[in-house]
Parts: C-alpha cells; sequence; structure tokens
C-alpha cells in the first residue's frame, strides 16, 4: 500500500526507476474525460445494480420459503448459478445477448424488440445487470437464511391482527432482515465499485476496453488500462488510491447511517 501511494506522486512506467511529479497525476485525473466516463459507468452500477439485486434476491428467497415438497432441489437449482466461474458464465450470456444469438431470436418470433445488447450502448449495461440477477443465489441464500429466522409467533400474531401481506411484510418480515439487508449492501457497494472481469469479458477484451462506445469502461477496467496497457503505474496508482478512498467513504456513511434503519433482535448496533 505505501508503495503504491509513492508511485501515485510519481512518472512510473516499470521499466525506468519512478520520477516525482507531485500531483501531477491527481490533476490530470480531474481533466481525463476516460476518467469521468469510468466513474459514471461505475456509479451507473453502484445506483442501479446493488439495489435491484438485493430486491429481486429478497424476492427469489420469499418464493423459496414457501414450497413444502423438494424445497431443498429449488433452492440448490438457484445457488448452482453462483458456483459457475465468473468467466465462463460472462461469456455464456455474451453468446445468449449476441444479436444473432437465441435471446434475440425468441424476441423475433415474439415480434418483440431485438436489442443489439453488448453491442448497444443503450443495452450493453443492462445486459451485465440480467448477469447479476442469474448470479444472485450467495446473495439470496443469506436472505432466506435471515427470512426462515423471522420469529414465526410475529406472523402469528399479525394473523391474529388481521394484518394484510403487505403490512406483514413492511412492519415484521423487512425489520427483521435489515441486518441481512445492510451485509448486501455493503459488499454490493464494495464489490461494484471494483467491477471488473464481467465488464472486460463482455467488451470482447477489444484494445479499445471499454466498448460499444465506452458503456462498458467502468473504473477497474480504466485503471488496469493505464496500469498495464499504457504502463502508466503512476497515475494507475492514483486511480487505485481515488478508488479506495471513495469505497471507505462509501462504507463508513453506510455504517454511520445503519442505526435509523437496521434493527438488531438483540437491541445492539
Amino acid at each position: 500500500m505505501f508503495a503504491t501511494l509513492y508511485f501515485s506522486f510519481t512518472k512510473y512506467d516499470l521499466l525506468s526507476p519512478p520520477r516525482w511529479v507531485g500531483l501531477f497525476n491527481y490533476r490530470f485525473m480531474v481533466h481525463d474525460p476516460f476518467f469521468w466516463q469510468s466513474v459514471w459507468n461505475t456509479v451507473w452500477l453502484v445506483v442501479f445494480g446493488v439495489p435491484l439485486q438485493i430486491i429481486f434476491a429478497i424476492a427469489v428467497a420469499m418464493v423459496l420459503t414457501r414450497p413444502k415438497r423438494g424445497v431443498g432441489i429449488y433452492r440448490t437449482i438457484y445457488f448452482i448459478p453462483t458456483m459457475v466461474p465468473v468467466v465462463a458464465a460472462t461469456l455464456g450470456f455474451v453468446f445468449m445477448l449476441n444479436p444473432q444469438g437465441p435471446i434475440d431470436h425468441i424476441l423475433g418470433l415474439l415480434h418483440l424488440p431485438q436489442p443489439m445488447w453488448f453491442d448497444d450502448p443503450r443495452f450493453s449495461k443492462p445486459g451485465l445487470l440480467l448477469l447479476g440477477f442469474w448470479g444472485v443465489g450467495d446473495t439470496m441464500i443469506i436472505f432466506l437464511a435471515g427470512l426462515l429466522d423471522v420469529p414465526a409467533q410475529l406472523h402469528e400474531a399479525a394473523d391474529l391482527e388481521g394484518i394484510g401481506p403487505w403490512q406483514r411484510f413492511r412492519h415484521i418480515t423487512l425489520p427483521m432482515i435489515s441486518p441481512v439487508i445492510f451485509f448486501a449492501l455493503v459488499t454490493g457497494v464494495i464489490d461494484s465499485f471494483q467491477y471488473f472481469t464481467q465488464g472486460f469479458i463482455a467488451s470482447g477484451g477489444r484494445m479499445s476496453l471499454g466498448d460499444p462506445q465506452g458503456s462498458l469502461r467502468f473504473y477497474g477496467i480504466w485503471l488496469y488500462q493505464q496500469g498495464f496497457q499504457y504502463f502508466h503505474l503512476g497515475y494507475a496508482a492514483a486511480m487505485a488510491w481515488v478508488l479506495f478512498l471513495v469505497i471507505m467513504v462509501c462504507t463508513l456513511v453506510l455504517i454511520r447511517t445503519s442505526n435509523r434503519w437496521v434493527y438488531y433482535q438483540g437491541g445492539f448496533r
């Protein structure tokens, strides 16, 4: 860490000795249009991807608490995608969402619009969201455990009071699983800020990583390009430290504000 902090104030290409340039890398970052494009793409993923994946995981977990027979089989089916390597899963989605792939073929048979997906900047990031939904099994398992841990007597009391399903979910289920939501939110934000592999594979690993039209140029990808494609190691180190500070601040904000909406059964926070 201290080495990268030093390199962030230098011009360093890995082949020659680092040369001290002070705050040049940080000043250049402010005027780098690709830097801001990568920030925008990453923030989009954090703002839309993390909440939607949490909502989807909760919905799937609630469905899986209802079956009485074969419930283990259903839970296994939803969890299996998380065991598939990320690269293999992304390649599979690139194939299925190809303009000539099976998904667009089915949409064509139904006379529905056929997006270009990873070849269209309007649909490239939503395509990655679909990949995120498909691999939400690890988060789903955690929510499933949280839902099964909700005391049954609370639901029984709600039934006696004539409380409807929505009010029961809002005033009983959500508060009881709020620690799990908090955990999923913090880890999701941290992972999304470091998003790399899926965007790298979906962009085809092209030299202009981030295609189409830079819509898949996430922060991690631009950092990788600067460090290991253009050998701007000093600039890449500066970007890494900015990423570290942003993740640290966001995590601290989530932790400090959690006492307003996270409920713990024991009363401790």
